[in-house]
């Protein structure tokens, strides 16, 4: 149920700088993400870990440093291969249906093109029952599916995704990261912040721990859990409020 496809593009982070009033807030040497699976970005808060994810989407432009995809500067090329979600979902004034149809037309398919990708991503999360709705009438859970599933209608080559079921119940947590998993395993390359541990064992198959605006460890979901190399990892895992 772990398996992953290898994926692309290649991801990589190099003397990533962003400071404000004197206080550095990201301070990144050096990060690639290359390996098959999610990534799961880990840390206490104010650890830098989402201005970290929106630097690597590029809606954030950090004072120094390079990213590149595949070896090539970041630019608005890439990010049309890429979709972002946040914790808090943003949802057209539309029904559920034409939250993704809207996406679906920008992408140039024909009407009855969209219909049927629609439909399918709608069955897909569970919504196919609410097409007619008002997407401003879901519950979290469900506005939370839905923001994910428009992103999703692109296909994006890269998903990054801010702490998107902080604010769920179990139920509807459980249902995220099943639509997770599935577009992971299709190739699309997932980065993710989280504050929950058990969701970055059940999802993770690359761990990156931020503290203080850095990188404070990169490993393996296996190895990050049962052999931590980092002072700062030991201490995270074992609760420490500050690390």
């Amino acid at each position: 149920m772990r398996d992953f496809m290898h994926i692309s593009p290649r991801i990589e982070a190099t003397g990533l700088r962003i400071g404000r009033n004197g206080a550095s807030l990201l301070n990144v040497a050096h990060l690639v993400l290359d390996g098959p699976g999610p990534t799961l970005i880990l840390g206490p808060n104010g650890a830098g870990k989402s201005l970290l994810l929106r630097c690597l989407h590029g809606l954030i432009v950090p004072d120094e440093g390079r990213i590149t995809m595949e070896g090539v500067p970041l630019s608005t090329t890439h990010r049309a291969r890429q979709a972002m979600v946040f914790q808090k979902p943003v949802l057209l004034r539309r029904s559920v249906m034409a939250n993704l149809t809207y996406v679906l037309r920008r992408q140039g398919l024909g009407w009855r093109a969209r219909r049927l990708r629609a439909v399918q991503l709608l069955e897909e999360g569970g919504l196919a029952a609410k097409a007619r709705q008002s997407a401003q009438s879901l519950s979290g859970g469900e506005a939370q599916r839905l923001a994910i599933l428009r992103a999703l209608a692109i296909e994006p080559e890269i998903l990054f995704l801010d702490e998107p079921t902080s604010a769920l119940d179990p139920s509807a947590t459980q249902a995220i990261e099943g639509l997770i998993l599935a577009a992971a395993r299709r190739g699309t390359r997932i980065v993710m912040v989280t504050h929950d541990i058990g969701q970055a064992r059940r999802l993770g198959a690359d761990i990156v721990l931020m503290n203080g605006g850095q990188v404070a460890e990169q490993a393996r979901v296996g190895t990050f859990f049962t052999d931590p190399q980092s002072a700062a990892a030991r201490r995270y895992l074992a609760g420490a409020l500050v690390i």
